[in-house]
């Protein structure tokens, strides 16, 4: 599998889930889950002590993948206990920090060996992405680069180096469901469509199928984790199953 295939049939519906919360063992079955119920590729949470980009939901989510005592090792070895299971591109989303502490070399090149078909920091400024960039790609791994509303003159820049998919944040400010998102997504993707073929997955506020179908007007994809892992904490050992009912939503809904 490589990140187009998740783009393959149509709108791809692109959850995002928290390793380690409440234990990975329960991670890897929402893994089993989200694919049978059809997902297009999963991000894979790294959990970090200060995730800054993330609203309380997914930040809490991170305390208690640390408190469990996840670690970066440990997602690995569960990825590949998953890989022997599943195909879907993966991709992982974590901080720099993250990365330095396990060695930026060390790091994509364990996670090619696991077939993770990405890798999302959300705290690396675009100027200074080389230093993660390239390693990644010399691994065989596509950075992904984010365009937000604030972009503004960088958008041509970034679009023309993006590599896999560009993750698109449809609002200021943290991840967490939105009521309503604001802004002029239709603009703003036009303008990136002007500048490269790459899909583009919308992501930051989105919450349920009627938010998804919203956007998947616009983009190639949806991305959703707060929705998500807010299940995980209301059901935590059987929130796979409520996981699972939930995606089957979206993806019947960008069907439509």
């Amino acid at each position: 599998m490589i990140i187009a295939d998740a783009f393959k049939d149509g709108k791809a519906f692109m959850p995002f889930i928290t390793c380690g919360d409440p234990n990975l063992d329960i991670t890897e079955e929402i893994i089993y889950a989200l694919d049978e119920a059809g997902a297009s590729l999963i991000e894979l949470g790294i959990p970090f002590s200060d995730p800054t980009a993330e609203g309380p939901v997914i930040q809490s989510a991170s305390e208690r993948a640390l408190q469990a005592g996840t670690t970066t090792d440990k997602v690995f070895n569960m990825v590949e206990k998953v890989r022997k299971k599943v195909s879907i591109p993966l991709a992982f989303m974590t901080y720099a920090n993250v990365v330095y502490s396990y060695g930026i070399e060390n790091f994509f090149q364990h996670s090619a060996g696991l077939n993770v078909n990405a890798v999302i920091l959300p705290d690396v400024p675009f100027e200074e992405k080389d230093e993660f960039a390239i390693p990644c790609k010399e691994s065989g791994i596509d950075f992904i680069s984010l365009i937000a509303p604030t972009s503004a003159r960088r958008v041509e820049t970034i679009a023309k180096q993006a590599q896999g998919f560009i993750y698109l944040v449809s609002s200021l400010g943290v991840t967490g469901v939105r009521d309503q998102i604001h802004g002029d997504i239709a603009s703003l993707v036009q303008e990136v469509r002007s500048h490269t073929a790459i899909p583009i997955a919308i992501g930051f506020g989105i919450g349920s199928a009627r938010s998804a179908q919203e956007m998947a007007k616009y983009a190639d994809g949806v991305i959703m984790g707060s929705a998500i892992m807010q299940l995980v904490a209301d059901h935590g050992i059987d929130a796979p199953d409520k996981v699972y009912d939930f995606a089957r939503e979206i993806v019947e809904a960008l069907k439509d």
